[in-house]
């Protein structure tokens, strides 16, 4: 049995790498420069990394900072998600367990 060569055009073999390229640039660039984000003078873990913050300070931040920018997600969760690490740091304090729940 005899399998045919299908050989693809050369424009559409460019129009598929370049799509393909389109594709990756995009994800890279969720990846590396998220848009909720880059609407501030400077990228919220870059302050806290220069800052040398803790743990749960640096999501406080990152969650208030991009609280009602970020697709899919609503300006209570990511308030809610910051609060949850405010409690949990509380709880620390006063010699809790961090998940701890009244």
């Amino acid at each position: 049995m005899r399998r045919e060569l299908q050989y693809e055009k050369h424009e559409d073999f460019m129009k598929r790498q370049l799509d393909l390229q389109v594709q990756e640039n995009a994800q890279s660039d969720i990846v590396k420069k998220p848009p909720y984000y880059e609407r501030w003078n400077i990228e919220p873990i870059t302050f806290i990394m220069k800052n040398d913050m803790p743990f749960w300070m640096g999501n406080v931040i990152k969650y208030v900072v991009r609280a009602g920018a970020k697709e899919n997600t609503d300006e209570v969760t990511d308030l809610e998600k910051a609060k949850r690490y405010i409690d949990m740091r509380i709880n620390q304090l006063e010699g809790r367990e961090p998940n701890y729940a009244e």
